[in-house]
């Protein structure tokens, strides 16, 4: 047995010299980075579908000086190949700044980890299920980071944000989740209306909505790997995506949170695939409708639909004692007394919006989108607090519990779900590794079935799916 040669206590003291030396160096670094207005900041992109091309252009469109793309990513070098190409087509303004030669343009599911290594600020926008070990490694790395949602796709990948996201303020550095209502002027107005003024006294209840038509499919290509289609097609695949409701509809549940001040003490719901019944499909849903019921008694009904031919819905309404108000991402954001009667309405810029719907009534106001880019660079540049990732984690986990609850066909409770052991997203990825689901000899994906048993998956000749 070897004799410490170091005493408690000594240990301790230089745990927390080097504790306070790395925040100082953090926080040196942070400052330095824009210390002088020619400083290049470099932007890596990690994912290099549409979403990550628009944050890209976003990063490049802020009014910050230095900021370059450096470096991209993707696990298709053909994206990596479009993104940059749309970037370069774009105004004059952001084409200039796209810095990015071919030794820097990297492809496969480990690619992320060389623009993490080269850069200064770090774009996540992969698949969902694979934003928990980016943000880790970006964070590990000491980089500023904008991730969209959602973070995860499961409670283990939840679990391993908010250690991260410790870390990341332990680092000082500045993170942004692409849940942009949180920066859309008529959303931020309404919550000071309801927190603040208390417009319609306190609520009650409410809905939100994310009810919409279909998503794109992607046939596999004859070189395909079983992973690579998976992959292409990863918002079919609970393991890729976490299902439409935690995608998608992740929007509308954080506003619920938001406005609420706090997540959910459980949830119960149903839903199923009725019109999106075909194998190819693969595991998800095309309806979620999922009850939370938070701590204080309010119940917030919540509704997700992939359906053609029905009719569509985007928005979030809450119940008070004095009234209801209305929240819409185009803009059109109103609050009524109970007898029906206006009592507050955004106006954009001093504004009436009027009749003026959608793109129209978006254009009176700063684009959200935009704004979480100008957001996090400034703060990067005044070395300000600014760390999304906490409430990233919880309204994703809130969107996982709805899931589990729909998937399941049981009423759920926070410590349960968030606690819960079963991971979908394998810890490492590369080319060669085996995706964690695969078809059957008839091509079908495993699909959770509500009050099923792994007996009941054997006795039909189903593939078990493990929710809880």
């Amino acid at each position: 047995m070897n004799t410490p040669t170091t005493t408690p206590a000594a240990a301790t003291s230089r745990r927390q010299f080097i504790g306070t030396t790395a925040a100082a160096s953090a926080l040196t670094v942070a400052q330095s980075a824009w210390a002088a207005g020619s400083d290049e900041i470099k932007v890596g992109l990690i994912g290099c579908g549409g979403r990550g091309t628009g944050a890209a252009s976003q990063a490049l469109s802020t009014n910050q000086p230095g900021v370059t793309l450096h470096a991209v990513a993707d696990a298709f070098k053909e994206k990596a190949d479009g993104a940059l190409s749309n970037l370069r087509n774009k105004s004059a303004a952001v084409a200039e700044k796209v810095k990015v030669d071919d030794s820097r343009i990297f492809a496969g599911p480990d690619a992320y980890q060389k623009v993490i290594e080269s850069c200064d600020v770090v774009i996540l926008t992969t698949p969902p299920g694979f934003r928990p070990y980016h943000f880790e490694a970006a964070v590990n790395a000491g980089k500023h980071i904008f991730m969209e949602k959602p973070v995860a796709v499961d409670a283990p990948g939840v679990r391993k944000v908010l250690e991260m996201a410790k870390v990341a303020d332990e680092k000082n550095l500045k993170v942004v989740v692409g849940l942009q209502r949180r920066y859309q002027n008529c959303y931020k107005d309404a919550l000071t209306q309801v927190k603040e003024q208390g417009i319609i006294g306190d609520i009650t209840g409410g809905q939100v909505y994310w009810n919409g038509g279909g998503i794109w499919f992607r046939d596999k290509r004859p070189d395909q790997s079983e992973l690579m289609y998976q992959i292409n097609n990863w918002y079919f695949f609970t393991w890729l995506c976490g299902d439409h409701i935690n995608e998608q509809h992740i929007h509308n549940i954080d506003v619920a949170n938001w406005f609420i001040g706090g997540h959910p003490v459980s949830a119960q719901g149903m839903g199923g695939r009725m019109q999106r019944v075909d194998k190819k499909f693969a595991q998800i849903y095309d309806h979620h409708s999922v009850e939370y019921t938070y701590e204080n008694g309010v119940r917030i009904n919540s509704q997700c639909r992939h359906q053609s031919g029905v009719s569509n819905a985007v928005r979030e309404e809450f119940t008070g004692t004095k009234g209801k108000i209305y929240l819409d991402n185009s803009g059109r954001c109103y609050a009524n007394n109970h007898k029906g009667e206006t009592i507050w309405k955004y106006r954009p810029g001093g504004k009436d919006i009027g009749d003026a719907k959608g793109k129209a009534a978006k254009r009176l106001d700063p684009d959200p989108y935009q704004t979480e880019h100008d957001t996090l660079q400034a703060a990067i540049r005044e070395n300000k607090p600014l760390n999304n990732a906490y409430y990233g984690a919880e309204s994703t986990m809130t969107a996982i519990m709805g899931r589990m609850a729909t998937y399941s066909g049981k009423e759920l409770k926070w410590d349960e779900v968030m606690n819960s052991k079963v991971q979908h997203m394998p810890n490492i990825i590369t080319l060669e590794s085996e995706p964690p689901v695969k078809p059957d000899a008839e091509g079908r994906y495993p699909v959770a079935i509500p009050g099923f048993a792994a007996k009941d998956y054997a006795q039909l000749g189903l593939q078990p799916v493990e929710i809880v």
